[in-house]
C-alpha cells in the first residue's frame, strides 16, 4: 500500500506504465467537474470510477482485495478512514468473485490488527493484491466524493 499527496505523486511514476496514468490522470482533472460514472482511459486495462457516498460505520463493512486490478483511489472532497492489513494468512468471508474481481474479509475477524487510516480530500492511496482495505468508513457519516481508478495487473 502506498499512501500520499497528489504533491508528491511524481515520486511513484517509476512503477508502472499503467500507475503513471492513473497518477497523471488525477493530477490533470478537475473531478469535481466530472459526472459520477465509470470512464475509460485505455478499455479494460485502466478505467476510472467516480462516485458520490456517504461513509458507514465499520462494522457495516468488509475488508476487500483484489487479484486482476491495482486500486488507485483519490479522495476528491469529504474525508473518510480506510482499513488495511496484509493479506497474509487472511481466510475471506466470501470468495473471490471474479466478475466484480474481488473478495471480502469479515470486519469482526480482523478488527484486533487493522490499522485505520485517515484519507483525506487530495490523499491518493494505490492497493496492491497483498493490501486488504476497507474504504469508506468514518465513525461520522460524512459525504466523499472519491476516484478510483483499476489499473489492470
Amino acid at each position: 500500500m502506498i499512501l500520499d499527496t497528489l504533491a508528491n505523486k511524481d515520486a511513484y511514476l517509476h512503477l508502472a506504465p499503467r500507475i503513471t496514468q492513473a497518477l497523471t490522470h488525477l493530477a490533470e482533472t478537475d473531478f469535481t467537474q466530472v459526472a459520477v460514472g465509470r470512464y475509460e482511459l485505455d478499455g479494460k486495462n485502466l478505467f476510472v470510477i467516480v462516485n458520490d457516498y456517504e461513509t458507514k460505520a465499520r462494522e457495516l463493512e468488509p475488508f476487500e482485495v483484489h487479484q486482476e486490478y491495482i486500486d488507485v483511489q483519490y479522495v476528491v472532497s469529504g474525508e473518510e478512514e480506510f482499513g488495511y492489513l496484509p493479506r497474509a494468512n487472511q481466510t475471506p468471508s466470501r470468495p473471490y468473485f471474479a466478475q466484480h474481481d474481488y473478495a471480502e474479509f469479515d470486519y469482526n475477524s480482523n478488527k484486533s490488527d487493522a490499522a485505520f487510516i485517515p484519507f483525506k480530500a487530495g490523499m491518493f492511496a494505490i492497493f496492491f493484491p497483498q493490501d486488504m482495505h476497507m474504504p469508506g468508513t468514518n465513525p461520522t457519516p460524512t459525504k466523499v466524493r472519491k476516484v478510483v481508478i483499476k489499473v489492470k495487473i
